[in-house]
């Protein structure tokens, strides 16, 4: 697991473009399918998801924050930034482009099994992305 964080940020970073290439490419490191949150996902739907980060976020880059590792999990933290210039599908909904930059912060736990990641837990500051970006607005009480 020394260096798969690099590898697969930079996979998550630039997807191949070909639809084949980008599934073969994840399916080299996740199992296909892999749960994610308790949702299955194939390795394509894992490609097409990534390109949808990166139509939604421009300059797309992750900052390692921390790192843990055991035998067969890999925690990392880390801030995922980029400009807003496409929609972005979100658990509210589809925010459109508005050209802020933003930084959201993940923790993925990831699990291994006979070297691949077997299975995801993600949590992301999502409300904070969606404050930011003005697509929800916080009150005081």
């Amino acid at each position: 697991m020394a260096d798969i964080v690099e590898t697969i940020m930079a996979l998550w970073q630039r997807p191949p473009a070909d639809d084949r290439a980008a599934e073969q490419a994840f399916a080299e490191f996740y199992t296909d399918p892999v749960p994610v949150n308790g949702t299955p996902f194939s390795c394509a739907d894992l490609a097409a998801r990534a390109r949808s980060l990166n139509r939604a976020l421009e300059g797309l880059s992750h900052q390692l924050l921390e790192r843990v590792e055991t035998p067969d999990k890999l925690v990392i933290a880390f801030v995922m930034t980029g400009r807003h210039v496409g929609p972005l599908p979100t658990a509210l909904g589809e925010v459109p482009p508005t050209g802020r930059e933003v930084a959201i912060r993940t923790i993925d736990v990831l699990t291994f099994s006979k070297g691949q990641i077997s299975e995801v837990v993600v949590v992301s500051d999502e409300l904070g992305l969606l404050a930011g970006l003005n697509a929800v607005a916080l009150v005081p009480s």
